[in-house]
């Protein structure tokens, strides 16, 4: 499949955004993790859009890609915030994702 490559990486990122939001309600101070949590949610569900428009090979998605793009990097800046590994781990997959989605849309 063409687009094999982008929604391994969007799946990722998805993979990682939950498991950082779901970890980060275990964390001491939640109050203090409620924007992560918030943006890791809204993360999962924009490249969880994405990855479904791009299954399809329909055309029109620069808009979406682009919203992904500025989504994944105010995720991967919120994690990027916090010092525990989930968070570290789910900035990077962001991070990642943004990139793939720049390359695809090359």
């Amino acid at each position: 499949m063409k687009n094999q490559e982008i929604l391994d990486t969007l799946s990722n990122c998805i993979n990682h955004c939950n498991h950082c939001a779901d970890a980060c309600l275990e964390e001491d101070n939640v109050k203090m993790m409620v924007d992560c949590i918030r943006t890791d949610r809204t993360c999962a569900a924009v490249c969880s859009a994405l990855a479904d428009v791009l299954a399809t090979n329909y055309s029109n998605v620069q808009g979406l890609i682009d919203y992904c793009i500025e989504v994944c990097e105010a995720c991967a800046e919120e994690c990027g915030r916090h010092d525990h590994d989930h968070c570290q781990a789910c900035a990077e997959a962001c991070r990642k994702c943004a990139e793939a989605c720049r390359a695809y849309a090359a």
